[in-house]
């Protein structure tokens, strides 16, 4: 079809073309950039956590008697608590951590490379192992060992120890590995972090999650470090539909054994990683609800539109069907002149696109947008638009040339 008399007519009707050029530039820009920050949230509500997700229930719990910080007592309450629990039908293993991913409230240190560096290469999270970590949150060794029975020590020793103390050996994760070593198997290497001692690498685990501060990277390690103090997390394994049975029989059982017992949370950890998750969740849903407004919004005007135009043209449309032009025709032309105003409007909507992404960046340090959601902003832009107009079109196309040419 020869576009030359469609591009006649749009020079006819200059501002009504730029109004909807304009309004698909926006719609592009907004789509394309929207579509990218949904994409990037749910990145991160898919995150893998490294650990049973759904294998584990958590309860963080303490006792009245620990609120006299006598290190025996905590560590006595915190090991009758643990015996307690691994009694309950169901569990598999029981631990005591310090922190979970996707927890919140974290543990970090620096971690270098040599004793005399002044910057740190990089900062981890530091997860504490009363004695079966690995076990219990269902990790996935990828090179070493787990820790040995006489590799661990009791958190307050470490602090009294002063400048002598020394955490020998630990278990990073691949990304703090691939971080320290690049290329290199990170087992018998040594860093130094928390005390002046080097810490030797003994085991490399392939995924272990922060409990925040996702932005730091995905770095973490895990001490050999008995930590008795109130308020510890008991995470328990089980199989996953048991979680809700063991939690409460676990519950159950803990006061049974201590009536003084003081429960902050007990949850599975898919309910922690939802929580964490959920301010997320609810931007990646108020984004599309902008995206389908916007949409909308696009659609009414271009089918507002090319209804005024049908209506101003239908002597035109007459004369074209009594020379002899069909209905498929005159469909096809005001696809063709939409499809047209679409696409200058998809080019400068790209444009816009790129220039709202680098303020968002200077603004709020995100990434740059990925060039693929270009092509799936364009695509449903352009499907957008023919299906807008092909109502008004099909109208225009039903017209008889009789009718349409009475007032001619």
């Amino acid at each position: 079809m020869d576009i030359r008399p469609i591009l006649s007519t749009l020079m006819r009707h200059k501002i009504a073309s730029l109004l909807i050029v304009l309004e698909i530039a926006l719609t592009c820009a907004i789509v394309c950039n929207a579509l990218f920050l949904i994409g990037d949230r749910l990145d991160r509500m898919n995150m893998h956590s490294g650990i049973a997700d759904h294998e584990l229930v958590r309860i963080q719990a303490a006792s009245l008697r620990q609120l006299s910080s006598d290190d025996a007592v905590d560590k006595s309450v915190s090991l009758e608590y643990l015996d307690t629990l691994r009694k309950v039908p169901g569990v598999r293993q029981a631990a005591i951590v310090s922190q979970l991913p996707f927890g919140g409230s974290s543990n970090n240190s620096s971690v270098n490379l040599t004793s005399d560096q002044e910057r740190p290469t990089l900062n981890a999270t530091v997860y504490t192992d009363e004695g079966s970590l690995v076990k219990t949150f269902g990790l996935k060794l990828l090179a070493g060992r787990d820790f040995n029975s006489d590799e661990f020590q009791d958190i307050t020793d470490l602090q009294k120890a002063g400048d002598k103390a020394q955490i020998p050996v630990a278990i990073i994760n691949r990304s703090m590995a691939e971080k320290l070593y690049p290329g290199q198997n990170a087992v018998g290497k040594v860093f130094y972090s928390w005390t002046e001692s080097p810490t030797r690498v003994i085991g490399v685990v392939e995924e272990l999650a922060r409990p925040n501060s996702l932005d730091q990277g995905a770095y973490a390690m895990i001490f050999p470090l008995r930590d008795y103090g109130a308020g510890k997390h008991y995470i328990l394994r089980t199989e996953p539909g048991r979680r809700a049975e063991v939690l409460d029989a676990a519950i159950k059982a803990l006061k049974k054994t201590d009536p003084n017992l003081l429960v902050v949370n007990q949850d599975t950890f898919d309910e922690v990683r939802a929580r964490y998750f959920e301010q997320d969740r609810a931007m990646a849903w108020m984004l599309v609800v902008v995206i389908v407004a916007l949409l909308l919004v696009t659609a009414l005007g271009i089918v507002g539109l090319a209804s005024f135009w049908v209506q101003q043209r239908t002597k035109q449309i007459g004369v074209r069907r009594a020379l002899g032009a069909t209905r498929g025709q005159i469909l096809r032309y005001f696809q063709l002149e939409n499809f047209l105003l679409a696409t200058v409007g998809i080019a400068l909507g790209m444009l816009l696109a790129y220039s709202i992404n680098q303020l968002l960046m200077g603004k709020y340090e995100l990434p740059r947008l990925p060039l693929h959601y270009l092509p799936i902003g364009a695509i449903a832009l352009w499907l957008l638009g023919q299906a807008a107009v092909f109502g008004p079109a099909r109208r225009a196309a039903a017209v008889p040339p009789a009718v349409a040419t009475r007032s001619v």
